[in-house]
């Protein structure tokens, strides 16, 4: 016969075996899915609001076992004010796992108000002419950008946060709105803002991304060329692997692809610099990299002879 109090620990213990299964299905709030494809992100639920359109998007971007959610991520482009004209145009995901992050980490859970999303060019045009506070190449016309508040949540504090990740670029004009965008480390407040100057003029500030951080060896990859002032200009038809940010320290070649391969690949508009594709060497070591992008074909002598990307990791963890 069982003793009582034997019979106590038994249930004890079967009521932690359950908080604990419980506790591995649904993991932790905020918590980054295990298999994330990007060094930020957060739990994968999105509850966002066009405070101008109205649409709004509560919704999971994330699968549960970490893989992407296309209805999710089609219904939080809408909210975005992007349309997708042939399915292949979204709002950068390493942008919204970003906001992911850093919303789940100062107030997990609430409506994200988003003040300004996807900008077409000829919108971004207007406002420019008009003497908005917007930039001739800004990120908005490339999906990697947007503007946003939080109820309850100090716009000077957010910026504090995300500006001390070093992760993206960030600006604060006053108030409780705060810009974000999944470009180049950088962050700007009202007086150091330099919207309205010629400094992005030539394609000065042009900036290459790819479309996840983690890779293995072998995988498509997609590279994207933003802040472009002028189309025109070529891209040489082979990239390079480097480990550091000046592009010096090349570990080896990654080919491009292009109709006919050229081997300088003429960038005419915006839908073709966001669309560069690639393949990593089948035998790339795993560790951290950048790729570096050279041009072939300058319009302006002060644009960058090259240009090199965020950094990525080639990990054998099996990938979305």
């Amino acid at each position: 016969m069982v003793k009582r109090t034997e019979c106590r620990a038994l249930r004890c213990m079967s009521f932690l075996l359950v908080l604990f299964f419980l506790g591995c299905a649904h993991g932790h709030a905020g918590e980054a899915p295990a298999k994330s494809r990007f060094f930020l992100s957060g739990d994968g639920r999105f509850h966002i609001k066009n405070v101008k359109s109205g649409r709004e998007a509560n919704v999971s971007l994330l699968n549960p076992d970490g893989s992407l959610n296309e209805m999710g991520r089609a219904r939080i482009d809408e909210v975005f004010g992007l349309t997708p004209r042939d399915g292949s145009h979204h709002i950068s995901l390493r942008l919204l796992l970003m906001l992911d992050h850093f919303s789940d980490r100062v107030a997990p859970g609430r409506v994200i108000n988003l003040t300004s999303g996807y900008r077409s060019p000829e919108y971004n045009s207007r406002l420019r002419s008009a003497g908005g506070n917007v930039a001739s190449t800004s990120l908005h016309m490339d999906g990697m950008a947007l503007d946003f508040n939080i109820d309850g949540v100090n716009g000077k504090e957010l910026w504090r946060i995300i500006k001390d990740a070093d992760c993206c670029g960030v600006g604060h004009y006053g108030g409780a709105n705060v810009h974000l965008d999944s470009a180049r480390p950088r962050f700007w407040e009202a007086a150091t803002s330099k919207v309205r100057t010629k400094e992005s003029e030539h394609n000065r500030r042009i900036y290459l991304t790819t479309d996840f951080d983690r890779y293995r060896a072998g995988d498509a990859m997609r590279l994207s060329l933003v802040s472009i002032s002028d189309f025109g200009f070529g891209v040489g038809g082979v990239a390079y692997m480097v480990r550091d940010k000046e592009g010096e320290d090349v570990v080896g070649p990654v080919r491009l692809s292009a109709p006919g391969d050229d081997p300088c690949i003429v960038v005419h508009e915006r839908d073709a610099a966001c669309s560069i594709l690639s393949s990593l060497p089948d035998k790339a070591a795993r560790g951290r990299y950048r790729i570096r992008v050279d041009f072939c074909r300058r319009p302006f002598g002060d644009m960058p002879e090259r240009v090199v990307s965020n950094e990525v990791e080639i990990t054998d963890v099996p990938q979305w």
